[in-house]
């Protein structure tokens, strides 16, 4: 009953004409951003972080503008999988699978109708199992000591690659790239300078938002400019899209997809590190060995084949929220953004956060559900009009996620220095990108970097510097098995889950986004 009660509270927040309107901005252009390929929910939300700071938003409002850019964008993602064949991030490449032979097949209309639906159920049971998981898992973190978060910090890091790398040494050497950048700045014990050179304005180190910006934002920029050279997105005669609504058979013939999508995409989301892209692959995977055990139908057209990944990945992205808000240790990279901004106006995520800030919490959680009837009423009559921006040339579209980039980060630090370290770490992450090296275990160690310092320092304190303290608890080595399992499970399980998703495609398919 008390969760429900604060639940209320939340809804009274939420249903402030203000963040209502926040959320249907914040989904609106989600679910444009979640369109363009490559573009995604971790850099979408990048984007969209000056904007929030910029207008002076509290906590509250901004969280419920960039939450429901992130919801917005998984709903968008399967537009031009379907329409292109062109995943609009990782977690939408399978619903190319079946999405796009569904457009080729003239039903592309239902595909999207199928799929918005399929998002919504994984959106909204996933937000009901952050309301009741969440709470439950606080009640286990007030039982952390500082030994133990060091040990969740670790494992958070050792995970984050995610169960479909293939390369861990590089996940490995983008956090111990973050974690070198957080030790920039002034040492929180003894005050004394760590690699500034001088300088004085790395005294306070890195500001973590210039980095995301930078690394994320800024990178896409030349991302884009280096592949398409101010050409369109997508192709200038894009599919027609048909008839829109599906026949209410086939809904409910997938109805019982959706669910089983549902629960394995929560299950991947709340797991540190496996997040969308891997509940998206189980959710396909499970539901092809259920249905269709011969493959006589999946990859073919089959609407089920549609539902299940769309589900999944919705849920999941629900799914990660709850390591993040409960624990402070994000399930996924856009979470990790979005930790990055709680940490950004002096929020700290954890088990004391549905203590000290109960506002803030629960009304995002009631705006997620609100967000979530936005979506779908936004994705089905709408669809034709998100389909258009595949066709907006990047010498138009680049430009202005540039000048958002750079007005937001000059109107929040009011510093060029700062805008000139954004563009140095835009260029980085290019170069990074360019190398598959990953941003987000680099984002994680900027943003955990000092907590994890602070607290392998007060246990080293408390065991009178014994090493032995961060194996002393149960709980501890329950962590570790977890950390170095998440660690070592890619390096075998990585190119065997990309080969099966490769597999799983028609030959005509094998190449995405040719």
């Amino acid at each position: 009953m008390e969760t429900l009660a604060n639940l209320a509270d939340g809804f009274v927040i939420a249903l402030t004409w203000q963040n209502m309107l926040l959320a249907l901005v914040g989904c609106f252009l989600g679910t444009l951003m979640g369109a363009l390929p490559g573009l995604g929910p971790a850099n979408g939300v990048a984007i969209l972080i000056p904007i929030a700071f910029s207008l002076g938003l509290g906590p509250t409002p901004a969280l419920i503008l960039l939450t429901s850019v992130y919801y917005g964008a998984m709903y968008g993602g399967r537009i031009s999988s379907i329409l292109l064949n062109i995943p609009g991030d990782e977690p939408a490449m399978m619903t190319c699978l079946d999405g796009y032979p569904m457009a080729q097949q003239g039903k592309a209309g239902e595909a999207l109708t199928l799929s918005g639906i399929a998002s919504f159920v994984g959106s909204f049971f996933a937000t009901c199992g952050l309301v009741l998981l969440a709470p439950q898992l606080v009640k286990i973190a007030l039982l952390f000591g500082p030994a133990e978060y060091f040990v969740l910090f670790t494992l958070a890091f050792a995970t984050l690659g995610g169960i479909s790398s293939t390369n861990q040494a590089k996940s490995a050497f983008a956090a111990a790239l973050g974690l070198a950048i957080a030790m920039i700045g002034s040492d929180s014990q003894t005050g004394s300078q760590r690699f500034t050179f001088g300088e004085i304005h790395l005294y306070d180190g890195i500001d973590f938002l210039i980095a995301i910006v930078g690394l994320f934002a800024l990178s896409e920029v030349f991302i884009f400019l280096e592949h398409h050279r101010g050409g369109a997105v997508g192709k200038s005669g894009a599919m027609q899209i048909g008839k829109l609504m599906p026949d209410m058979s086939l809904v409910k013939r997938c109805l019982p997809t959706m669910g089983r999508g549902t629960l394995i995409g929560f299950i991947a989301g709340v797991l540190p590190g496996a997040g969308a892209s891997l509940g998206s692959f189980l959710a396909y995977s499970v539901e092809k060995s259920t249905v269709d055990r011969h493959g006589e139908t999946f990859g073919k057209g089959d609407p089920r084949g549609v539902a299940a990944p769309e589900a999944g990945n919705n849920a999941a992205s629900g799914g990660a929220l709850v390591p993040m808000l409960a624990l402070g240790v994000p399930g996924s990279g856009t979470t990790a953004v979005l930790l990055a901004v709680l940490l950004q106006l002096n929020i700290t995520p954890g088990p004391l956060l549905f203590q000290k800030n109960p506002d803030v919490v629960w009304g995002l959680i009631a705006a997620l559900f609100i967000a979530n009837l936005m979506l779908l009423a936004l994705n089905i009559p709408m669809v034709g009009l998100f389909t258009r921006v595949l066709l907006v040339p990047t010498r138009i579209l680049m430009p202005v996620v540039a000048m958002i980039s750079f007005v937001g980060i000059y109107a929040i630090t009011n510093s060029t220095f700062d805008v000139m370290m954004m563009v140095g770490f835009g260029l980085a992450g290019w170069v990074l990108r360019k190398l598959d090296v990953p941003m987000v275990p680099i984002i994680l160690g900027i943003l955990l970097g000092n907590e994890m310092e602070v607290n392998m320092r007060r246990a080293m304190t408390i065991s009178d510097g014994d090493w032995s303290i961060f194996v002393s608890s149960p709980l501890s080595i329950i962590l570790w098995v977890i950390a170095i399992t998440g660690f070592v499970l890619p390096i075998f399980l990585g190119r065997r889950m990309k080969k099966r998703i490769e597999a799983n495609r028609p030959d005509e398919q094998a190449e995405i986004g040719d």
